[in-house]
């Protein structure tokens, strides 16, 4: 099978940056925001070989795949993998599910 094309959303490039950001805040160091965003780039990799490992969701062509306590959120397309947002698994579900519906 053909690796699709990934594409992020404004979105989920946002919630890389500020998740990211506050590790580096929190933790004093860049040491553990470099960490997980190789395993974001790894996850994401990954779905780009191999799109259905994500969980689906109720929305149609939504996925989730599951890093650390992060969810990616994306959609399958024909060429491509559309990355909707990087959820903090940590916050209240019912935001979630707003972001799910509005993309």
């Amino acid at each position: 099978m053909a690796e699709k094309e990934i594409i992020w959303s404004a979105r989920a490039l946002q919630d890389r940056i500020d998740i990211l950001e506050y590790w580096i805040l929190r933790n004093k160091s860049k040491a553990y925001s470099e960490k997980l965003d190789r395993l974001f780039i790894s996850a994401v990799e990954l779905l780009a070989e191999h799109p259905e490992i994500g969980k689906p969701t109720s929305q149609s062509g939504v996925r989730i795949k599951i890093v650390r306590d992060y969810l990616i959120i994306y959609r399958i397309k024909l060429q491509r993998i559309e990355i909707l947002s990087i959820w903090d698994s940590r916050q209240n579900p019912e935001k979630l599910k707003k972001i799910i519906e509005e993309d």
